[in-house]
C-alpha cells in the first residue's frame, strides 16, 4: 500500500475493519437452534487433561443446554458414582443420547491423565485423527491443558474450550473477546477471580489471605495468582503462599500436599482462597478443611459452589453450571450451523450470586449479616459428607 496517498491508506484500513466487523456480526447471526440440512450429523469428541470435579458438571450442563435448544431430547442423567469421571458420562451419552443431528462418538473420548508424556501422545493421536481420518466434526476440550493442545494451527476442526482457568494468560486465546484462531472458542471472564477475591474480602475482611498452588506458570494461572496479587495491592492485604504439587498422575501426592499446606497456613492467615488444582477434590475436602475449621478460618472456593456444599464457607453460586452451560450450548449451536468459532464473542460473566454454607459459618463463628443471606442464591444448612 506504500504507493497510495496517506488518506487513501486510512480509508482502505477503515473499510477493511468495517468489513471484518460485519463478518463477525454475521457469525453472531447464525441460529443457535438446529438448522442443518436433512441427514447432516455433527460428530462430537472430548478431550480432557485428566479427571477433575468441574469437568463432569460442565459437560452435563452443556448437553442440557443443547437439549434446551432442540439439538437432542432432554437427557435423564443418572447419578454417577465418581464426580470427577467424565468418561462414564460420555459413555452414557454414546448409548443414550437421542438426536438426529448430534452423535457422541464411542471412541471419541480422549484423556491425558495429568501425565505430561501421555499428553504429547494423546494430542498427536487426536490431531492426526482430525486431519486424516476426518470422522470428528467438533471437539469439546475441558481444562487448560486441553485448550492449549487444541490451540494449534494444524487443526481446522471446530473446538470449544470449557473450564480453563484463564484462557488468555494460558496462551489458549490471543484476546479476551475473540480467540485469534479460526477454529477455536474459549469462554473468557476477564475479571472473574478479581471479583471473587473482592467479594470474599467484603464478606470477611481479612488482612492475610492464604493461597495454595503449584509454583509453576500453569499452577499460578490455575490459581489466578496475578489477579489475587492485583486485588491485594489495591485493597491492602497480604498474600501468604504455600506450594503444592498439582500436575501429577499421583492423586495421593497431590491431595497430601494441599492438606499439608492448609496445616501450614492455618495459624498464619485470616482466610484461605481455595484454588483450582488436582488435590482440591471432593474426597480430599474433609482432610483439607480440618486444620482450617480447627483454627476457625473462613474459606472461599474458587472452583465454585460444589466445595461450599462440602464445607467451604462461600463461593459464587453456579446453579449446577446452568448459565455457563447455556452459553456454551448457544455458541456451539451457531458453530454447528456454520459459524466459525473464532468469529464468536467469548466473554461470559458468572451471574453475581452467592453460595453459603451455614454449618461452616457456625463452626468458625461467622454470623452472616442479613444482606449476605438475602444475596445468597444457594444456602447449605449442612456440609455434605463424601
Amino acid at each position: 500500500m506504500g504507493k497510495f496517498p496517506f488518506l487513501t491508506r486510512v480509508l482502505l484500513l477503515i473499510l477493511l475493519l468495517a468489513s471484518l466487523a460485519v463478518f463477525a456480526q454475521a457469525a453472531e447471526d447464525f441460529p443457535a437452534t438446529p438448522a442443518l440440512p436433512a441427514g447432516k450429523v455433527i460428530r462430537l469428541a472430548y478431550l480432557e487433561a485428566g479427571p477433575f470435579p468441574n469437568y463432569p458438571p460442565n459437560l452435563i450442563a452443556f448437553v442440557k443446554g443443547l437439549a434446551g435448544l432442540g439439538w437432542l431430547s432432554v437427557p435423564d442423567f443418572p447419578e454417577f458414582e465418581d464426580t470427577s469421571d467424565a468418561r462414564s458420562i460420555w459413555n452414557w451419552l454414546v448409548k443414550n443420547a437421542k438426536s438426529d443431528q448430534l452423535s457422541f462418538v464411542a471412541d471419541g473420548f480422549y484423556e491425558e491423565d495429568w501425565d505430561k508424556e501421555k499428553r504429547k501422545t494423546v494430542k498427536a493421536q487426536l490431531v492426526e485423527r482430525l486431519n486424516k481420518k476426518k470422522d470428528i466434526d467438533f471437539v469439546i476440550a475441558l481444562g487448560t491443558w486441553a485448550g492449549q493442545d487444541m490451540a494449534d494451527a494444524q487443526i481446522s476442526t471446530p473446538v470449544m474450550v470449557f473450564s480453563a482457568s484463564d484462557p488468555l494468560k494460558a496462551g489458549i486465546v490471543k484476546t479476551d473477546e475473540y480467540s485469534g484462531w479460526p477454529h477455536l472458542h474459549a469462554r473468557v471472564d476477564p475479571t472473574r477471580y478479581q471479583r471473587q477475591v473482592r467479594l470474599f474480602h467484603d464478606i470477611v475482611g481479612y488482612r492475610r489471605l492464604g493461597v495454595v498452588y503449584e509454583n509453576t506458570p500453569e499452577g499460578r494461572t490455575y490459581a489466578a495468582i496475578a489477579d489475587v496479587e492485583k486485588v491485594a495491592a489495591e485493597i491492602g492485604f497480604e498474600v501468604v503462599s504455600c506450594f503444592s504439587i498439582n500436575q501429577t498422575p499421583d492423586l495421593k501426592l497431590a491431595n497430601s500436599t494441599v492438606v499439608e499446606c492448609h496445616e501450614f497456613l492455618a495459624p498464619k492467615v485470616d482466610a484461605v482462597y481455595i484454588t483450582n488444582q488436582t488435590g482440591v477434590n471432593d474426597a480430599n475436602m474433609p482432610a483439607m478443611m480440618a486444620p482450617l475449621l480447627k483454627r476457625r478460618i473462613p474459606t472461599f472456593s474458587q472452583p465454585g459452589a460444589r466445595l461450599v456444599k462440602l464445607g467451604a464457607l462461600v463461593s459464587i453460586a453456579q446453579a449446577g453450571f446452568k448459565y455457563v452451560g447455556e452459553f456454551h450450548a448457544r455458541t456451539a449451536g451457531k458453530i454447528f450451523n456454520g459459524a466459525k468459532p473464532g468469529d464468536l464473542n467469548q466473554i461470559f460473566e458468572d451471574p453475581p450470586q452467592i453460595s453459603l454454607n451455614l454449618e461452616t459459618a457456625k463452626l468458625i463463628g461467622y454470623n452472616p449479616p442479613i444482606e449476605i443471606l438475602v444475596a445468597a442464591d444457594e444456602i447449605f444448612q449442612n456440609s455434605e459428607k463424601h
